[in-house]
């Protein structure tokens, strides 16, 4: 197998809200904030469904891959509920490879609501649910020892039981991969994510915001400094400036497509990672990977959703 993707296995629900609604219920523009079930239920009553599909950020980029024609698998911790066997049923339709077998949980199967504002950014509330439970023994272990690669969400990563499952997964692992996610949570994790970039990863994903934030670089020349000096794969993302690649002492850089109707940017950095991944494992140049990440984002920002038909 090419690629094991290690994240929260979530079922997004999206719904076009105004800004309005954002500041009502005090949400923090296109960031993703954690709440109870309560809460979650509280704001859903509130909603206009649009859509419910699989999702979870490391998950929509294994989809991606797959539906590039990889070999792909996943792991993530959903409950013998209504939605778990939507969410399996989900990746299983995609040709994904699941490797978790689902049982009767106290905790429900996670879901986040995607709340899409008519300038297309999203805002996440999430209420984890079972996904954020996951353990080392969760992993599957003959899984990980024959794929080429895994892919973690630092969404995932949480001191206990799920960082049990990642040092797990690690350990056992060729090349490790993973993605920073969001700025929230890298500032919830600094010193965890520092340590996981530094010493442990391979291949490091993050939007601009967010490793600046982890490094506490004023600017883009400070990040790729950092980046020469990591000796690691490090690749950021920069919405309409394009994406940059740091190996060692080479820069590669990749300008965005220009004149795109966007819809919504829900999963543009997943599918990003998808096409990245896709060119990395298929072994073209980091030059032509960046360009597949960029193909691939750029048609799911022309659509609802975080999956490509």
């Amino acid at each position: 197998m090419k690629i094991i993707g290690i994240g929260n296995a979530i079922v997004d629900v999206i719904c076009k809200v105004d800004d309005q609604y954002l500041i009502n219920n005090r949400l923090t523009k296109s960031t993703m904030k954690l709440v109870d079930e309560t809460e979650f239920q509280k704001l859903l009553s509130t909603l206009k469904i649009e859509q419910t599909i699989s999702g979870g950020s490391v998950a929509n980029s294994i989809v991606g891959l797959s539906q590039l024609g990889n070999d792909v698998g996943f792991i993530g911790k959903i409950n013998d509920d209504d939605l778990g066997q939507k969410y399996e049923e989900g990746l299983t339709k995609e040709n994904v490879k699941y490797f978790y077998n689902k049982k009767k949980e106290i905790s429900p199967t996670g879901t986040c609501l995607i709340l899409i504002t008519p300038d297309a950014e999203r805002t996440m509330v999430t209420f984890l649910g079972i996904a954020g439970k996951i353990n080392e023994e969760d992993i599957n272990e003959k899984a990980i020892k024959e794929s080429e690669m895994i892919f973690l969400e630092g969404y995932l990563w949480d001191e206990g039981k799920p960082k049990s499952a990642f040092d797990k997964a690690m350990l056992l692992s060729n090349t490790k991969a993973m993605s920073l996610s969001d700025q929230f949570c890298v500032e919830r994790h600094k010193s965890d994510f520092l340590n996981l970039v530094k010493n442990k990863l391979d291949i490091i994903f993050a939007n601009e915001q967010e490793i600046r934030t982890l490094i506490d670089a004023k600017n883009l020349e400070e990040v790729i400094e950092y980046g020469r000096q990591l000796g690691k794969l490090l690749i950021v993302t920069r919405g309409e400036k394009g994406s940059v690649a740091v190996k060692d002492q080479e820069i590669i850089e990749c300008q965005s497509k220009t004149n795109l109707k966007i819809v919504d940017l829900t999963g543009a950095g997943d599918l990003f990672a998808a096409g990245f991944l896709h060119g990395l494992i298929n072994n073209t140049s980091i030059k032509e990977s960046l360009e597949k990440g960029t193909e691939m984002s750029s048609k799911m920002i022309q659509k609802v959703g975080a999956r490509l038909d």
